[in-house]
């Protein structure tokens, strides 16, 4: 488990800690208790909810294509237990966001208790520097990982604060210091950030806990971008740019970074447990950080550095 300054039990900590899996969640924390996921198609979605059922929960695993034939979905469905549960779940459409609460509150055994927890993990990557994306890009990536977010959290907090439960947020690294060629992304994660804030300062009167998982690169162990979908995304920035853009950029430096980002495919942790594990802590704990950093060591050191020293030293460092 790691974590980073976040207070439990009254106590400040700022050392990263190492908890057994095995230890995460005992029979008497999840009795009863159910979650929603959205963004169970792959990647950490789907790998939770199977982590988060074997553990006794009952799971509500949200899928965009849940009413296809695809591979993950009836992987989930296959294991043939009432307590997992594939729904469809699109977190940009208002009216399957409507569908999804009512198909919960009809399949929780007591639904007058509510739901448990709330894990809004649906999420989309994107590339590309400031002058090559388009405001439809900025606008495509905010939806899903923003408003996304916002919206799911509105219809189904409700059910989460008669329950006294857990609102867990997958931001990332990218949602607390900025890096060239991710404003897309960084911009939809730093503002689910801020909302995740906002709304625990809120809910404290509520009984209800809202917590950040900010993960570093995962980018090989979840397959969020893929050779396929940069190509088509270099084509797309290319194509968009003006001409004065594209001129002045020139081929050569735009396919150079195209090539970098390829190689970004096969970077980072390999492993999702570190992820998984501190989603089942939040879940489970009785006093959950209120900010989960699943990273590697020199992750964790840049984080601090950028979020605190002055921005030109830290932008010297790291960016110069």
């Amino acid at each position: 488990m790691s974590v980073n300054g976040s207070a439990r039990g009254g106590l400040l900590l700022s050392q990263s800690v190492s908890t057994p899996s095995k230890l995460l969640a005992s029979p008497a924390q999840v009795d009863g208790k159910a979650v929603l996921i959205t963004g169970c198609d792959k990647g950490f979605g789907h790998a939770l909810a199977k982590q988060l059922h074997a553990h006794g929960f009952t799971v509500f695993a949200g899928c965009l294509l849940a009413v296809n034939t695809g591979h993950k979905e009836k992987e989930l469905e296959s294991i043939k237990s009432d307590r997992m549960k594939v729904l469809q779940l699109n977190v940009c459409s208002d009216q399957e966001v409507a569908q999804a609460v009512e198909f919960v509150k009809n399949n929780l055994k007591e639904p007058e208790k509510g739901l448990w927890g709330l894990v809004n993990n649906a999420g989309v990557s994107a590339f590309g520097e400031v002058e090559f994306t388009s405001i439809d890009k900025y606008k495509e990536v905010a939806d899903v990982n923003l408003w996304g977010t916002v919206r799911v959290t509105k219809a189904f907090l409700p059910l989460v604060r008669r329950a006294k439960g857990r609102v867990v947020n997958i931001t990332s690294m990218l949602g607390r210091m900025a890096s060239p060629s991710r404003s897309s992304y960084c911009v939809s994660k730093f503002g689910v950030a801020a909302f995740s804030d906002c709304l625990r300062q809120e809910m404290y009167r509520w009984g209800v806990r809202v917590i950040l998982i900010e993960p570093s690169n995962f980018v090989a162990a979840t397959g969020i971008l893929t050779p396929e979908s940069i190509e088509a995304q270099a084509e797309e920035l290319w194509r968009g740019a003006s001409k004065t853009v594209q001129e002045d950029y020139g081929k050569p430096y735009f396919t150079r970074q195209i090539t970098l980002m390829k190689s970004f495919i096969n970077s980072g942790l390999k492993d999702m447990s570190l992820v998984l594990n501190d989603i089942t802590d939040a879940l489970t704990s009785k006093y959950p950080y209120t900010r989960y950093n699943p990273m590697e060591p020199h992750w964790r050191m840049r984080l601090h550095v950028i979020t605190h020293l002055p921005t030109a030293v830290a932008d010297w460092l790291y960016i110069y």
